[in-house]
């Protein structure tokens, strides 16, 4: 949790409108100016007074402490389907929010990482929040929050200075940013102690927050291999179909691929498939539920062969099958099948 807060994210950007406002104002300029300074490349267009109630996106701010866990809760927002962007000057957010309301409702949820990188621009944080507030957005701010001790226990473990601390002290610069955002933690909706949390509860107290009723979804890429051309460096779990006999050893089979039905009926024909299937996915059932515990929310299953053109590729599509009537929402790849 703290490394990830000592780099910020990388996040898309959206598409600015192309067109010029003849209409814009003096603030409107010091939003671009802001931008400009902040050294991004923000184009405003035209921006309207009343915008349709129902096309307003859901707005959260994510502020605290240096080394509470920002960019963990930022993730946590962004792998729950929200708009995120870190490091966005205050004065810009009712842009964004504009930008979101005119996206045809694919941007229905936004959230915004304020802290001090940007504190030539936070005292125009209190007039945004108003600006959001006459145009009826709804917004909320979640601040994290966390002892003098445990983040100077975490500055140092990643040996990076605070970003407020100047010549001074790491303690120096956590009592600067304290103050700078004690009014801030006052107005905050929700405020997290991380104090004692590790990323896994911290992203699990994000998801009680914003996850609804509904259990954190998993996504499963399974993906068929060949062992001759090398492991999958992204998979997180490796099954070896090698223990099966080999289609290509049966000539009127060879052409063809685990997709076909002949080959397909083969694999599954041999000692030892049905089974291994029938396990392996109730393997995955019980992996799947530990994931969704700890906030893991995408997985790679490598299935591998010698070549990555037959069993593997049989296998991956019946196991994606299993999975995907226990509403696990997966994708198949064959990684290897036609390099031959």
């Amino acid at each position: 949790m703290t490394e990830h807060d000592q780099h910020a994210e990388e996040r898309p950007a959206l598409n600015q409108p192309d067109r010029p406002d003849p209409r814009e104002s003096g603030q409107d300029q010091g939003r671009q100016q802001a931008a400009q300074d902040n050294g991004a490349q923000v184009s405003t267009g035209s921006e309207t007074a009343g915008i349709p109630e129902a096309a307003i996106p859901e707005l959260v701010i994510i502020s605290g402490m240096s080394g509470a866990g920002r960019s963990t809760a930022a993730k946590c927002l962004e792998d729950l389907g929200w708009f995120v962007v870190d490091n966005l000057p205050p004065a810009l957010i009712p842009t964004m929010v504009e930008l979101g309301a005119r996206s045809q409702g694919n941007v229905a949820r936004i959230a915004v990482v304020v802290d001090v990188r940007g504190r030539r621009f936070f005292d125009n944080l209190r007039e945004s929040l108003a600006d959001l507030e006459a145009k009826n957005v709804t917004r909320r701010i979640v601040f994290l929050e966390s002892s003098d001790e445990a983040l100077v226990r975490r500055f140092e473990s990643v040996r990076r200075p605070h970003p407020l601390q100047g010549d001074g002290r790491i303690v120096d610069g956590i009592a600067a940013e304290r103050e700078l955002l004690r009014e801030l933690r006052g107005d905050a909706d929700l405020v997290i102690d991380t104090s004692s949390l590790n990323v896994h509860e911290l992203r699990a107290k994000m998801d009680a927050q914003f996850a609804g009723e509904e259990e954190p979804e998993l996504r499963a890429t399974v993906m068929s291999f060949g062992f001759k051309y090398g492991l999958p460096v992204d998979a997180d779990l490796v099954a070896d179909m090698r223990f099966l006999p080999n289609p290509h050893w049966v000539p009127e089979l060879r052409p063809y691929t685990g997709l076909n039905e002949e080959v397909a009926a083969y694999v599954f024909n041999q000692p030892g498939a049905k089974e291994f299937l029938d396990r392996y996915a109730e393997l995955l059932r019980l992996i799947a539920a530990g994931y969704r515990r700890e906030g893991k929310r995408y997985v790679t299953i490598a299935i591998g062969c010698t070549g990555g053109k037959h069993r593997s590729v049989a296998m991956s599509e019946k196991l994606a099958a299993r999975l995907a009537a226990e509403g696990v929402e997966t994708v198949v790849v064959h990684r290897d099948m036609g390099r031959e």
